[in-house]
């Protein structure tokens, strides 16, 4: 339990992340072969739209026994009664499995509203509150230490994005021993380092231009010319890659640094949206690390 009271979910050591399966066709059929290899939780985006919870209902319908988490679900997207409308109408089966990660999005994505990001989280978790939806179903998605200890607060806790072991240390440092922190973790099956770092700097370069993340990489100790060259240092410290020990050996590292939990984030030749035919034969493969 944290200092507030707040029971920490039981998502398992090794989850998944995914942007294929959000916007496929497949997803059903995806997320139930997802459940047979044994995983426990599958986060899913809804950063950009409003339609994450129409497939978080779907995905719990043609599931028994998976955890599904939004990772996360974008707050100047939808209304705090809605979301704990839409909650409260689940099934009691499929609100035990479900957990609502919540996000503050960008504020070169939002504009001129965006103003302080702490203080309209808050607001959210607030009214969240108000109508009904309970502290111990949602986390924050959360980098820097305010943030991270408004999750620890007022949430079940963090669920940190494109961030190294180093960082995992310093959330959990912040946090504490209780909270749930649970990091994904992007992964290259690619053991050339020539290869696997071209897919990742192609993937990861937009994130170098928004501030939330490059002002954490500067906590983390990356320098500016790794952030705008995305150089080979910052691939490494952000993203694994290589061979299936190659990824095991930094979920370990996360584990080690704090970590309750690491959703693994399969990167492939197509990018971050990826291919979900691709992402299921690496899943298959990442299977053996549960």
């Amino acid at each position: 339990m944290t200092e507030q009271g707040i029971a920490k979910p039981a998502l398992g050591q090794i989850g998944i992340w995914s942007f294929s399966l959000r916007f496929s066709a497949d997803a059903t059929a995806a997320v139930q072969g997802l459940e047979k290899l044994g995983f426990k939780t599958l986060w899913v985006p809804g950063g950009n739209d409003d339609g994450v919870l129409d497939l978080a209902k779907a995905l719990l319908e043609a599931t028994s026994t998976l955890n599904l988490a939004t990772g996360i679900l974008n707050i100047w997207k939808h209304e705090p009664a809605d979301v704990a409308a839409w909650w409260r109408a689940l099934p009691a089966a499929s609100r035990s499995r479900f957990l609502l990660g919540l996000g503050v999005s960008h504020g070169g994505v939002i504009g001129e509203a965006y103003g302080k990001p702490v203080a309209k989280m808050r607001e959210y978790l607030d009214a969240l509150e108000q109508a009904g939806m309970p502290s111990a179903t949602m986390c924050l998605a959360a980098l820097g230490p305010k943030m991270l200890q408004l999750a620890q607060a007022r949430t079940a806790g963090a669920h940190p994005y494109l961030v190294s072991p180093r960082h995992t240390a310093f959330a959990r440092q912040t946090m504490g021993p209780d909270a749930l922190l649970a990091p994904e973790q992007g992964v290259v099956l690619e053991s050339d380092p020539g290869k696997a770092r071209e897919i990742v700097r192609n993937s990861i370069k937009f994130y170098a231009g928004l501030p939330n993340y490059t002002n954490n990489w500067r906590r983390d100790g990356y320098t500016d010319a790794d952030i705008e060259t995305v150089s080979d240092r910052l691939i490494d410290g952000l993203i694994a890659w290589g061979d299936v020990n190659a990824i095991g050996a930094r979920v370990q590292e996360h584990l080690q640094a704090g970590a309750d939990h690491v959703c693994l984030q399969v990167i492939g030749p197509g990018g971050l949206m990826g291919d979900l035919d691709y992402d299921l034969a690496a899943w298959r493969k990442l299977a053996a690390l549960l």
